[in-house]
């Protein structure tokens, strides 16, 4: 076994030197799960290997090394990895893979690094959040909202460290999780005190056979073992979300937020007004006061403000979360004012419907800058929007034709970059005093930038130096 750990060399160990143990866990992917759940595994006893079929990035295979953690890189030994008494599995990786495949031939157990952290905090309170659009947002404004209730309470999942290095390393009272489908498919006890579902949109279909249905149902795993001491916070106004719930009732106490009529219990709102109807006493507060923007965020802000009231967070320190709340890095991020064109970034918009949402909440001129890598879009959700609010269209990708195929009838002028510095500059070349330029690109990042953070970043410094 290896244990200097240099740029040649990787750190593993060979399928003998692993004992037999019904605690033999492998972990398939080395990201931020990945490393979590070798580090919980390890503080509880089990016999971990780790392995990735990529290049693992240098700091995690310090902490690996550093914590004497075998691991392989580059390839999978397919003898260690269908040893395993149990497999936790990166929620980036496909059942369709060969490897998954054999695993499931020979029955290894497989589960999400969700489940085991939840394994070894099942005594805490859990507060799970999810959904196709708004989870990173929601799930920081409840994290202020038991923060500034002074709860010793937690942020994890897909929105900073992950849930099992947080349990191994400095547990906390409350878990916070933002929760993707794909780490749902891998739950099998996992119950949240709080399950939040925001909103279904058609997203990952490629991963659920195109179909639909099974995205809704895996995104309906997060209440499947919930019993009636919990609760289910849900947009009545998605239709998706209420089709299900005819067709399938759930067994938790259930919290409906709307925008559309005012409710006995649950969130709405009425004559400008957010009303929080849980427990005794309502929480009722302008939406001129809030501190999100836009329809989008009415529904974050109810959703959010529930959750805490359902942990008797006492209705005034809701209140001030809601309207202190400060918006997340590459989510509808406010950048500068150069010149009177205002620049937001919203990076985090991979989707056409996260694109909706930012349009839907604009009230001056637009100048969008979108494009990447396509998914398969349908543009035509917003083309009523971009016709009432976007003055010009700057294209930014290696492949924009999808964009100017569906979109170049709805709007006056658009131009091709094939680069942020360029995006920019025409950006702020078309835009006027008074503008918006909005980074809101409908696609993911990587045919010219490493992630959508890599993307929001060099959008912001590439302001700057206007």
């Amino acid at each position: 076994m290896v244990n200097e750990l240099d740029n040649n060399t990787t750190y593993q160990t060979a399928a003998t030197s692993l004992p037999a143990s019904g605690k033999r866990l492998v972990i398939l992917g080395a990201g931020e799960s990945g490393i979590g759940a070798a580090l919980l595994g390890k503080q509880q006893g089990y016999e971990i290997f780790v392995s990735d079929g990529g290049a693992i990035k240098d700091l995690y295979k310090q902490e690996l090394a550093v914590n004497n953690i075998p691991f392989e890189e580059g390839h999978h030994s397919w003898d260690i990895v269908l040893d395993a008494a149990e497999i936790v599995k990166s929620p980036g990786i496909p059942e369709k893979t060969e490897l998954m495949k054999k695993v499931r031939e020979k029955q290894i157990p497989v589960i999400s690094e969700i489940e085991l952290a939840y394994r070894f905090s099942k005594d805490k309170k859990i507060i799970a959040i999810t959904g196709s659009n708004g989870k990173s947002t929601t799930t920081a404004l409840t994290y202020h909202i038991f923060k500034t209730a002074g709860l010793n309470v937690a942020m994890v999942g897909n929105i900073g460290v992950s849930y099992a290095k947080q349990v191994a390393t400095a547990p906390a009272d409350y878990y916070v999780i933002e929760i993707s489908s794909f780490q749902l498919d891998d739950i099998k006890e996992f119950k949240p005190n709080v399950a939040i579902l925001l909103n279904i949109t058609p997203d990952h279909l490629d991963r659920y056979e195109y179909k639909m249905e099974n995205y809704v149902a895996s995104k309906f795993r997060i209440a499947m073992n919930q019993t009636a001491e919990d609760y289910f916070i849900y947009c009545k106004d998605d239709p998706e979300i209420m089709k299900h719930l005819e067709q399938q009732p759930i067994f938790s106490t259930t919290i409906p937020f709307t925008i559309m009529e005012p409710l006995k219990a649950g969130g709405f709102i009425a004559n400008d007004q957010v009303n929080i109807q849980v427990n005794e006493e309502p929480v009722i507060m302008s939406i001129y006061d809030l501190a999100l923007k836009g329809k989008h965020n009415l529904y974050n802000s109810m959703a959010a403000g529930i959750a805490g009231r359902t942990m008797d967070i006492r209705k005034e320190k809701i209140r001030e979360s809601l309207a202190s709340f400060k918006s997340l890095e590459h989510r509808m991020e406010y950048v500068a004012t150069v010149r009177g064109v205002d620049f937001i970034n919203d990076s985090k918009a991979t989707n056409v419907n996260s694109v909706w949402f930012a349009l839907e909440s604009m009230e001056r001129p637009v100048v969008l800058i979108m494009g990447g890598v396509d998914k398969g879009n349908d543009y035509g959700a917003i083309r009523e929007l971009v016709k009432e609010k976007v003055k010009a269209i700057v294209c930014l990708g290696v492949d924009n034709s999808p964009i100017q195929e569906a979109l170049s009838k709805d709007t006056p002028a658009m131009v091709n970059t094939g680069s942020m510095e360029e995006a920019v500059q025409a950006a702020f070349q078309l835009a006027t005093k008074g503008d918006v330029v909005l980074l809101s690109p409908a696609c993911a990042s990587f045919d010219l930038f490493k992630n959508y953070e890599d993307r929001g970043r060099q959008f912001k410094e590439t302001v700057k130096e206007l």
